[in-house]
């Protein structure tokens, strides 16, 4: 990549935050954090990252809130956002696909499922493989 994208995670753990930011780093991405999502969307209005990695329980201000502000920003402004979530629920997906997250992924997650999923919605170069999953396990 000629530019170096910007990769936003919001999520109220820091060992959360710190996990996605070693494996976005590894994979070569410039990565912000936010612990809350009202911070997340200060970070968007300023920095303007191409993709957002959501925790789906944030206190407060929750991920929809977040999903709402984000559908607020200038069209070409808005980044790909990927929720991360702990449970596999099919309506908890439908509510956020339709607030404007397109992804998701399940925690706990690895280098392997960000990297496939980054590489699924464009972010990453398409000429760079995801590791194999069986490796991961």
């Amino acid at each position: 990549m000629p530019k170096q994208q910007k990769c936003l995670v919001v999520d109220d753990s820091a060992v959360i935050r710190e996990i996605a930011v070693r494996i976005l780093t590894e994979l070569n991405i410039d990565v912000g954090q936010a612990e809350s999502a009202s911070a997340g969307l200060d970070y968007c209005r300023e920095f303007k990252p191409a993709a957002v990695l959501l925790d789906w329980d944030l206190p407060a201000m929750g991920a929809l809130d977040f999903l709402r502000g984000a559908a607020d920003l200038p069209v070409e402004e808005r980044p790909a956002i990927v929720l991360c979530a702990t449970e596999n629920d099919p309506q908890q997906f439908t509510l956020a696909r339709a607030a404007g997250a397109e992804y998701h992924i399940l925690k706990p997650f690895d280098k392997a499922s960000i990297q496939e999923k980054l590489v699924e919605i464009g972010f990453v170069d398409v000429s760079v493989e995801p590791e194999s999953k069986a490796a991961s396990k």
